[in-house]
Parts: structure tokens; C-alpha cells; sequence
């Protein structure tokens, strides 16, 4: 049982560095800490120096001991922390004294699983500290962090409230349906379902732009040969990542850069220039062009100025992933530099209309920079959709004046579709998904 077993692993990087932390969580954390230290009166919340011994005596290491009792801690149990030397020597050292007196080693996620369990963090607020750990910007970390502090969970929250309110007054109308008393006729459950709707799309295009802020997107350059796609790597990235020459086909196997974009990460892959050709080695350039293409968020597709443009090539169209069009070297054809109509004029070389093909880039995935941006998932979005469906459907039920019972089951679908996002209803395969995910040691 969860209760009975004490858990523990390594909570820092094992790489070369001052400070390595063993973290214990458990009923047996505070035993196995007196155990292997000089300590035997530990206070809550009070730091020790003390060796780190090995079963023979010697000393391991040594360092600080924090104890957090629960349900005061993290994880909401008893939590020892042993706060030595970095290194994957000395924590492994340690680590296994920690496990021969008795501790399980922790799976990936388990502390934060064993803190939701205990009602310390909701599932939105458990998943942010894996998304803190992983951002690469400063709008990601910020997001992140929104969603930590509550703020997320705190909309989520509301709206739930609402509608169990709204649960009640349906509810109502059943258990008096045999009293000459109409609960629907009067407008309140219309009134309010239509504004619960509202709240919720609100809170899908909030989500929305906190999806595409923690996954990112990934962009792929594409054109014919010789139309400045490695330029615009180049360019986007700015550094010398691709090879940039007047030879065309120079590009024949795919090239990665990340950049950060309005704290928005974009994977920006450029690839071979596309044509028919007998050549081998430029062929499978082609092809891996056009894979990449596949799995895309939004293609660039880049067109040589100075020639007539001939349409976007009949693979990467068939695709139907959203595509911007990109007429490059207009300083050399003459055309106005920057955003038009149905594409964007610039030149890569020099860096003209960059802007407003990073605007027009943020436009098409629908991303605004704002404050108030939380972190947020695929499966939020999901749940969010299904509980404007069962809405929908509600909302259609009383139109047709169909029996309250059946308006009753969608709002508690949609209840629990809602609930879903904090956890409040979840099961045990989704917390297994999502808890894999983090780091051994959270």
C-alpha cells in the first residue's frame, strides 16, 4: 500500500556540482535518517549537520538533514532530506545505504503522485512542476509557475462550483417535476448554461495559447532549391547553423535549430530543396523533407523573387497543414519588403521583414504573449472540448423540450469532463501517464 511503503531517490542532478540531495518520503523516512546519521532528536523543519554513514560506520559523506513531518511537507508524509556533496559517486553511495534501511526506490513522478494523492497539489499543479523543470524560456518558466501557484486550477475551480450550482437547480426540477412548479420554462437554466459556456470558451482560448507556449511548434522550411531556406535558419537562428551557397541542392539532409520566439519555442528544421532528381543522396534529402513536413505545426515555404512563383509544391499542399508563403531575395526582384496579402516578402540574407514574418508566424498558431499565461496540456484542452459538447447538447435538449433527465446526465458529464483537469475525477491509467513523465527524484 501507498501508506506503507517509503520511497526514495535522488532529487538533484548527478552531474559534478557543490550540492547533491537524497530525498525520503515516507512512514520509515525519519528511522532510516537516525539510522545513518550521529542524529537521534530530529525537530521538524530544523537543520542538522551530521556524516552520512555506510553500514560498516564509515562515513560516506557528509552534509545537511532537513525533516519535514507530515502531513507538513511536500508529499504530505514524513520527508527526510540528506543534503551532501554532488556527484554520481557519492549520491549513489548514499542512496543505496538509504535503500538497504529499508526505502523503495522511487519511480519517475512518484513524490509529486504521493502529493497529489494527498491532496497537497491538484493534477494541473503537479504537472507544472514538470513543465517549470523543462522550460527553456522565461515565458515558459513564468506560465509554468502560473500554473504551479494555482491559478489555473483556481478557473477550473469556479467554473465547477457554477456548475454543480447549476446541477442543483436541475436536480431540483426532477425531485418537484410532479409540483406545478416549471424550473426550465423560466429562462434561469438557459441564462446560465449560456454563460457557463462562455466562461468555458474563454478559458479554451486561455488554455490554447498556454498549450502553444509549453509544447512549442515545429516549423519547417521548405522550397525549391536554391530559394534561401538554409538562409532563413540562418537568419531565425542567428548563427551560422546551415551552409549557405549559390550551389543548388547544397542542403541534402535536415537541419535542427531551436529558437525562442516571444518566449514561444519553435523547432525549426530546414530542409532539402525539392525537385525531381536522379541523384541518390539528394533524393533521400527529398524525402526526409517531405516526412518532416508531415509532422509539422506550420510550414514555410520559401520561394525565389526572382522567379516566377509555380504554387506550392502537390505534396507538401496535400498536407493541409497551415503554410506561409515566403517570396525571399524581394531586395534583388524589387517586391516591397514585408507583409502582404497571401505572403510575406522579405530577404534572409540581410534580415529585411524577419519582423513581420515572426508576427505573421505567432498570428497563424494563434499565440499571444499576455500576462496571466499558464501552463497548460493537450489533455486540458480536451476536457475543456468535451464540456462545451455536453453543453451543446443540453442546451439543444431544452430547446426540443426533451425530458430534464437527459439535460441532467450531460451537465454531470460535463461535470466530470471539467473535473478531469484538476483530478478531481481521474483514472488511474491517465495519473500513470502523466506521472511517468517527470523526473526519478520529483
Amino acid at each position: 500500500m501507498l501508506k506503507d511503503q517509503t520511497i526514495a531517490a535522488i532529487a538533484t542532478s548527478t552531474a559534478i556540482g557543490g550540492i547533491g540531495i537524497v530525498r525520503i518520503s515516507g512512514s520509515e523516512a525519519l528511522e532510516i535518517a537516525q539510522k545513518m546519521t550521529t542524529l537521534k532528536d530530529l525537530k521538524p523543519r530544523h537543520a542538522y549537520f551530521s556524516p552520512f554513514l555506510d553500514r560498516d560506520g564509515t562515513t560516506i559523506d557528509e552534509g545537511v538533514v532537513l525533516y519535514y513531518k507530515g502531513p507538513n511537507s511536500f508529499t504530505g508524509e514524513d520527508v527526510i532530506e540528506l543534503q551532501g556533496h554532488g556527484g554520481v559517486i557519492v549520491l549513489n553511495r548514499v542512496l543505496n545505504r538509504v535503500l538497504e534501511l529499508g526505502a523503495t526506490m522511487a519511480r519517475r513522478g512518484e513524490f509529486s503522485e504521493r502529493a497529489f494523492l494527498n491532496g497537497k497539489l491538484d493534477l494541473v499543479q503537479a504537472e507544472a512542476i514538470h513543465d517549470l523543470i523543462v522550460s527553456q524560456s522565461e515565458a515558459q518558466a513564468k506560465a509554468a509557475m502560473s500554473s504551479l501557484t494555482g491559478n489555473f486550477s483556481k478557473r477550473v475551480n469556479k467554473l465547477l462550483e457554477a456548475l454543480i450550482m447549476m446541477r442543483v437547480y436541475i436536480e431540483a426540477a426532477i425531485d418537484f417535476s410532479e409540483e406545478d412548479i416549471d424550473f426550465i420554462s423560466d429562462g434561469n437554466v438557459v441564462k446560465g448554461l449560456t454563460e457557463l459556456n462562455s466562461q468555458v470558451s474563454e478559458l479554451l482560448k486561455s488554455a490554447g495559447n498556454g498549450k502553444v507556449l509549453t509544447d512549442g511548434i515545429r516549423v519547417v522550411i521548405a522550397g525549391r532549391p536554391n530559394a534561401g531556406k538554409s538562409s532563413l535558419l540562418n537568419a531565425l537562428s542567428g548563427e551560422e547553423t546551415a551552409i549557405v551557397t549559390d550551389i543548388e541542392g547544397t542542403t541534402r539532409d535536415v537541419l535542427r535549430e531551436q529558437i525562442i520566439l516571444d518566449g514561444m519555442p519553435l523547432y525549426v528544421i530546414d530542409t532539402a530543396g525539392l525537385r525531381e532528381t536522379t541523384d541518390q543522396i539528394e533524393a533521400e534529402g527529398i524525402k526526409r523533407a517531405k516526412q518532416e513536413a508531415a509532422t509539422a505545426d506550420l510550414v514555410l515555404w520559401m520561394h525565389d523573387d526572382r522567379t516566377p512563383f509555380e504554387g506550392i509544391d502537390a505534396d507538401i499542399a496535400a498536407l493541409n497543414i497551415p503554410t506561409i508563403i515566403i517570396h525571399n531575395k524581394a531586395d534583388l526582384s524589387g517586391r516591397t519588403i514585408g507583409a502582404h496579402e497571401k505572403y510575406i516578402a522579405i530577404s534572409a540574407k540581410d534580415g529585411q521583414g524577419l519582423e513581420a514574418l515572426k508576427n505573421a508566424i505567432l498570428k497563424q498558431v494563434g499565440f499571444e504573449a499576455q500576462e496571466g499565461l499558464f501552463s497548460a496540456r493537450e489533455r486540458h484542452l480536451q476536457a475543456l472540448r468535451s464540456v462545451l459538447e455536453h453543453f451543446a447538447t443540453a442546451l439543444s435538449l431544452i430547446e426540443d423540450e426533451v425530458a430534464i433527465e437527459l439535460v441532467a446526465e450531460e451537465l454531470r458529464l460535463a461535470q466530470i469532463a471539467l473535473g478531469e483537469i484538476t483530478g478531481e475525477f481521474s483514472s488511474d491509467a491517465l495519473l500513470g501517464e502523466i506521472f511517468s513523465n517527470f523526473c526519478i527524484g520529483k
